[in-house]
């Protein structure tokens, strides 16, 4: 064989070779991109999810949710998300939130990646494996907070002339702001006016960016029902019952689910950390 055949034999296994490893290496993050983050464990009424592309579609009980989607809860749904690493999230009636992105592998805890947007109403959020081993990987962004969490229990509310039909625990009118209530861990709320600690059973309260975070008594403050307001839900469908105009006491009186059809639609500071 002459020298010049076996240099561009050599050439070409070299070329073909690094080819299928570019070509496995693109799969694989395609796997790895498409991979759900989660899924609906409960359901009280109608749940959709706002795909990147622009796409609806409705959600029901063990429906996937990928990161990247916008969840929308209707006005009388209460939802709760388990994701991969066991955190869980439970929305209110009226939310909006975001998986901004969202990466687990047990054995890569260094890869932890966790972020979130509150773009309204509430949620509680519930540490998960991630948040307990790496709590600076996670956070939750909303107009006036990104929180982040470790071993923590907590809730947040953001209103924007939209909690007109809620009230505080001492049933008075809810202000515009960030709304926050812990059960467990600590929190620290800060933007560029100040910061401030919450400890377990405390309720903080911010207005804007602008405005330093305080704490503000029980009576004053704001909580979500936990995940025990889905006991028993499964998946209710849009079929809810009545209830009061958050949803609650129609949790429950569901019937069958929302399906998993798909519709076409068109595409559409203040830091926080938990100690």
């Amino acid at each position: 064989m002459s020298p010049r055949i076996f240099i561009a034999i050599r050439l070409h296994t070299a070329w073909f070779l690094s080819a299928l490893l570019l070509l496995a290496g693109m799969l694989q993050a395609v796997s790895t991109m498409a991979a759900p983050v989660g899924t609906v464990t409960d359901v009280s009424g109608p749940l959709v999810a706002r795909k990147a592309d622009g796409t609806v579609l409705a959600l029901s009980q063990k429906s996937a949710v990928d990161a990247g989607d916008v969840l929308e809860s209707e006005k009388k749904t209460y939802a709760r998300i388990r994701f991969i690493d066991n955190s869980e999230i439970v929305l209110k009636p009226g939310t909006q939130f975001k998986i901004e992105s969202f990466s687990f592998d047990e054995a890569r805890p260094a890869d932890d990646s966790s972020v979130f947007s509150l773009i309204k109403g509430g949620l509680r959020s519930i540490t998960g494996l991630l948040g307990k081993r790496n709590k600076e990987k996670y956070q939750l962004h909303t107009a006036a907070a990104t929180i982040g969490i470790r071993g923590t229990d907590f809730g947040a509310l953001f209103c924007k002339d939209d909690c007109t039909n809620l009230q505080t625990n001492g049933s008075t009118p809810l202000r515009n702001g960030l709304y926050l209530d812990v059960k467990q861990g600590v929190i620290n709320a800060s933007n560029q006016a100040g910061s401030q600690d919450y400890q377990v059973g405390q309720f903080g309260y911010v207005a804007d960016e602008h405005t330093v975070p305080i704490i503000i008594a029980q009576d004053q403050g704001w909580t979500l029902p936990d995940g025990s307001i889905l006991i028993g839900v499964g998946d209710a469908g849009a079929g809810g019952g009545g209830g009061n105009s958050d949803g609650v006491g129609g949790v429950g009186g569901g019937g069958g689910g929302s399906g998993s059809g798909a519709k076409t639609s068109k595409p559409g500071s203040v830091d926080c950390e938990v100690r």
